[in-house]
């Protein structure tokens, strides 16, 4: 479990493409030690296991179900990651509660500036998740806690901070990019339980 504040990015630094599957190796300032190994890590907002720890890298492995649901499919050495480690008990909640469990990706349809925010516009890949999409309600994006702040017949919007800018990998997207979306968690059962 996550709270989608982001104060760590990750360089990947390796990328091994396998049938089913993708290894990354990633380079961040996250302090990790070996006793880490096993633990959960939000890497762009999917819960991801670390699996080793070598040459200054952690490694990562994916699964074929995560890279269908996210845009690790198009992941590449250079990329700038969201790293958050899963939180401790007693530990703030600061955004609101993420699993990691990476639902589609949405696709950026147009940047705005203001003053020194951005107001981006998405499309989200998946429509059967449109119907969860609620102005003023929480969302995951690459693992960072937004909120939604418009919703129109086929997109919506988020208003994004300066600092959340500077901490973030946000601010290198650019129109077409694809992030990874989680629907609020408590939108998706809420929303089951009165149909």
């Amino acid at each position: 479990m996550f709270n989608g504040i982001i104060h760590n990015t990750g360089l990947i630094k390796s990328v091994k493409k396998y049938q089913n599957s993708i290894l990354i190796g990633i380079e961040s300032k996250l302090k990790l030690t070996k006793k880490d190994i096993g633990s959960s890590i939000s890497c762009n907002g999917v819960c991801l296991t670390l699996t080793k720890i070598y040459n200054n890298q952690i490694f990562f492995y994916i699964s074929n179900e995560t890279i269908k649901r996210s845009n690790f499919k198009t992941i590449k050495k250079g990329d700038l990651i969201n790293l958050e480690r899963s939180l401790n008990y007693g530990q703030d909640i600061s955004g609101h509660f993420i699993q990691g469990h990476v639902d589609t990706i949405a696709s950026i349809k147009k940047i705005n500036f203001v003053d020194k925010s951005w107001i981006i516009k998405l499309e989200i890949r998946d429509k059967r998740f449109s119907k969860f999409l609620q102005e003023k309600a929480s969302i995951s994006i690459n693992g960072i806690s937004l909120t939604i702040s418009k919703v129109s017949v086929k997109n919506f919007e988020l208003n994004i901070i300066p600092h959340t800018l500077k901490l973030t990998n946000l601010k290198n997207l650019k129109k077409n990019d694809f992030v990874n979306v989680e629907i609020d968690i408590f939108s998706k059962y809420m929303y089951k339980y009165t149909i």
